[in-house]
């Protein structure tokens, strides 16, 4: 089968895939699942309710797809060319251009098109949407490591990468996993603005400024306003400051790049953003995720921060 790996992974190439590796479909390793279950049980997850269900799939992804025999993994780069102005309410780097949702499954699609046409194999694709270990799986097909920020790091490219599944009945040969890890550096859990990293790799929700402004409904914290600086959309300090992301190139993908209404963003804008205004900025946008609310309230306490009582 090893012509129909190589195969799969042209093709993935010519799609626009920037990684692709090949694991068996099986359980996951029992320290794997124990770390999992210890990261529950810390009530880590924190408001990510979802986290906590589906655990018998998360561990196997063969209860995903009946006869599933391979988990293929793929990675694309959405670095963007075009950052936001230092002092915009800044967003996470990933959510600058259109939903990796609709980017990524497009793609997938093909290839899972492809892998039926070519060997008649049932194929199923998943993008963040499944109780899947999507980095896990990763590592397991040789595409990179789990940093200590928790991330997928890809050696020579970086971490700012999106991660999707294809989970098929078609038996392929495994890649090698990738066995690096981050050494003795200590980067990102130096520079996480809420402390929300620990040694063991593990994320505590409850303090990560990309849960609480993405996730979090409601009020926030009371002490978010003091250390989420100028965010106004997640958060990418454990990126930024990450040793490998001094190789990150900026992305091909047109569909990731910003737009200059995106760009010209202002906190004022932010704060009386109106559900009309909200829908035709982030239709297509995972920013859609936080909701108009969520957005809002991030923007009035970040000018709160700023000692803009009332935004003009």
């Amino acid at each position: 089968m090893q012509g129909i790996a190589h195969a799969i992974k042209e093709h993935a190439a010519r799609l626009g895939f920037d990684a692709c590796g090949i694991a068996e479909a099986r359980q996951v390793e029992p320290q794997q699942r124990h770390c999992y279950a210890r990261w529950l049980e810390r009530g880590f997850n924190g408001c990510m309710d979802w986290a906590a269900r589906y655990c018998d799939v998360r561990d196997n992804p063969q209860l995903l797809l009946d006869g599933a025999r391979s988990v293929i993994m793929l990675a694309l780069n959405y670095f963007p060319h075009r950052l936001q102005p230092a002092g915009a309410p800044q967003f996470a780097y990933y959510a600058y251009g259109r939903d990796y949702h609709e980017v990524m499954r497009e793609r997938m699609r093909l290839l899972a098109a492809f892998i039926a046409q070519s060997t008649g194999e049932t194929a199923r694709c998943c993008v963040d949407t499944a109780p899947l270990r999507e980095r896990y799986w990763a590592q397991q097909a040789g595409i990179g490591f789990i940093g200590m920020n928790n991330q997928l790091i890809i050696p020579g490219k970086g971490s700012y990468f999106f991660l999707g599944a294809i989970i098929t009945t078609l038996a392929l040969p495994a890649d090698e996993p990738c066995r690096l890890t981050c050494g003795e550096c200590r980067a990102c859990l130096k520079t996480c603005p809420a402390h929300a990293l620990s040694e063991d790799a593990a994320v505590d929700a409850r303090r990560c400024l990309s849960c609480l402004t993405i996730e979090q409904r409601g009020q926030l914290p009371s002490w978010v306003g003091q250390v989420m600086g100028n965010r106004v959309y997640g958060c990418d300090a454990c990126q930024q400051c990450c040793p490998h992301n001094r190789a990150a190139q900026p992305t091909s993908v047109v569909d990731f790049a910003p737009s200059s209404d995106f760009l010209n963003l202002t906190i004022a804008e932010l704060c009386d953003l109106s559900p009309e205004r909200f829908r035709s900025l982030f239709a297509h946008s995972a920013v859609k995720r936080t909701r108009v609310e969520g957005l809002r309230r991030n923007a009035s306490l970040l000018a709160a921060n700023l000692g803009i009582t009332k935004p003009h």
